[in-house]
């Protein structure tokens, strides 16, 4: 059975970056929500013992429509959610270090223009979507952006997400509005590298 991540800090912790109320909602509501129908999805399909990693790679697998989307939109959000709440903190390490920044600096020419990449996919997302630092299983780095709960899994790219940026409008709009980029900034602000950096050593370890 699929679980959501248990959160490692308090839903009021990143006040005021992002507020209570939109922690409990996004994370109590919609992460709720992705996780339940994402587990009833798989126990159609006969997929609940296979990964959510595993499931989201071979959707081209299962037969009924229906289905396949139900897991690709349902898994994603509960993949990416994970990935969301995981990443963040309200005293993480705020620079990458070893071999994360190592591979930052060779794919992206420094950190500030990772971060104004990530920034700028986020931003420009028309709708609902992210977007993702990813790897390969050489180390190499990208920074893409994907429509609605897709991720660079389910696209079929065989990288893996270690970082990402909500813009679903239940991720900020509560605070924020309109105001996407104040919210993108104040949420990639939280991002604790070092835990960055433990899943881009899983993906290439």
């Amino acid at each position: 059975m699929f679980k959501q991540i248990d959160l490692a800090y308090d839903k009021n912790a990143l006040e005021p970056s992002i507020d209570t109320v939109t922690m409990e909602t996004h994370y109590g509501k919609h992460h709720a929500a992705y996780t339940k129908n994402f587990n009833d999805a798989a126990e159609k399909a006969g997929l609940a013992g296979k990964s959510v990693e595993e499931i989201l790679g071979n959707l081209s697998s299962v037969e009924d429509e229906a289905l396949r989307r139900a897991l690709r939109n349902n898994g994603g959000g509960f993949y990416n959610h994970n990935l969301y709440f995981q990443t963040i903190s309200p005293d993480g390490q705020r620079a990458p270090e070893g071999p994360l920044a190592e591979a930052i600096d060779r794919d992206f020419g420094s950190f500030d223009a990772l971060k104004e990449k990530l920034a700028s996919l986020a931003a420009a997302q028309f709708g609902s979507g992210w977007s993702f630092l990813s790897a390969d299983k050489d180390g190499k780095l990208y920074a893409t952006a994907s429509p609605n709960q897709d991720n660079p899994i389910s696209e079929g790219t065989g990288r893996i997400p270690i970082a990402c940026v909500d813009v679903w409008e239940h991720a900020y709009y509560l605070k924020y509005k309109n105001l996407r980029a104040d919210y993108i900034a104040a949420y990639m602000a939280l991002i604790d590298w070092g835990i960055v950096g433990e899943n881009y050593a899983r993906v290439t370890g």
